[in-house]
């Protein structure tokens, strides 16, 4: 049997498979008026043609919290009305296909406002629609503006912000849902010392800069059903640290495995585990399955279920990777851009047997039945 298409459950939630569509920002909304936010039909065929394509786990990619939560001005939202009916029909079509809806809900911090990526790196001025961004710390990412640094009444509005989000989310049908702490943006550049200079209650010490992600997550904890999980997207390593010829200080595998402990004592459920994103410049190893033994370490250190991603291409490497216990779920980005059905044919390769939608598995039965 397959360890990869084997069931996974969280709390109350079974998920029928381990292979799951990792959150994937689209820039396809209106960036502007009254749709602003808003998913599209794009966005609605996009998500429910993975379900269709096998995936255990659909998560809409990163969703702001609030209009300047954005990484760009064509990113989904989920702050109003009219964003939350557009998600309701996208959740309703995943698990129409028994795939189980999910959401990233974020903030992009200081690496907001930006343009399209197909089209320019660059930052998109309050003059063509774009914002002030936000940050722990006057301290800009590389290229783009100073952010400004937030005051202690506003990070509290933002913890609220999170949850309100996340009472939108569950309202529109969403049944896991994930804080993005990752890839530098606001949290993670809270979490790191790189990011976060900060002197007050939020800064400093490594309980200061842990404050605002745990009391983000105790706030969608509060509106989240205890039967559902909540997840927790991390960057394991800020990939400076480990570089010796590197001078800065950044984040580490240890501090992982230390957030891991505090997360799952605040209701986390399983911690999807990433890495870099902070820093434009850090050196890092891209390989096959390279980011595997940060999910690996803090599963086996802590015991939280853990989510691996990166370079995860083909089914015989995802099944060793659950198979051998390294992680408890891998996540597909890029591969199920280039394959929707990638789910379908790797339980096909796996001898696993493809959960066809009945209208596809109908037609492909009497073809193998010919052949």
């Amino acid at each position: 049997m397959s360890a990869l298409f084997t069931p996974l459950t969280l709390r109350s939630l079974e998920i029928p498979n381990r292979v799951w569509m990792s959150p994937m920002c689209m820039y396809s909304a209106a960036h502007e008026g009254p749709e602003a936010g808003v998913p599209t039909d794009f966005h609605l065929t996009h998500l429910a043609g993975r379900a269709a394509g096998g995936a255990g786990l659909v998560m809409a990619e990163a969703t702001g919290v609030r209009p300047d939560g954005r990484i760009s001005p064509w990113d989904l939202g989920l702050w109003n009305d009219r964003q939350q009916e557009a998600f309701t029909r996208i959740a309703a079509a995943i698990a129409s296909h028994g795939s189980v809806p999910a959401i990233q809900i974020a903030h992009a911090g200081r690496k907001a406002s930006t343009d399209r990526p197909w089209l320019a790196d660059r930052y998109v001025p309050e003059s063509e629609g774009g914002w002030t961004a936000v940050a722990p710390s006057a301290v800009a990412f590389d290229g783009l503006p100073v952010p400004h640094e937030l005051t202690e009444d506003e990070i509290r509005q933002l913890v609220r912000d999170f949850a309100a989000t996340a009472g939108r989310a569950l309202a529109a049908g969403f049944r896991v849902v994930e804080i993005h702490g990752a890839h530098g943006y606001l949290l993670n550049s809270f979490l790191s010392p790189a990011a976060n200079h900060r002197t007050d209650s939020y800064g400093g010490s490594w309980e200061n800069r842990l404050r605002f992600p745990l009391q983000v997550v105790d706030a969608v904890r509060a509106v989240w059903p205890d039967e559902l999980p909540v997840l927790f997207r991390t960057s394991a390593t800020d990939w400076l640290t480990e570089n010796p010829e590197d001078p800065r200080e950044g984040w580490t595998g240890d501090d992982t495995v230390r957030l891991a402990t505090e997360l799952a004592a605040h209701g986390v459920d399983l911690l999807d585990v990433s890495s870099g994103g902070l820093v434009r410049d850090a050196a890092i190893s891209a390989h096959p399955g390279y980011q595997v033994p940060f999910a690996d370490r803090v599963r086996r250190a802590t015991g939280l279920p853990t989510s691996a991603v990166g370079l995860i291409v083909d089914a015989e490497q995802a099944e060793e990777v659950v198979a051998s216990g390294r992680a408890d779920a891998v996540m597909l980005g890029r591969e199920m851009l280039r394959d929707p059905h990638w789910a379908h044919h790797a339980a096909d390769t796996l001898a696993a047997g493809p959960r066809w939608p009945e209208q596809y598995g109908y037609a492909l039965a009497r073809r193998t039945a010919k052949a």
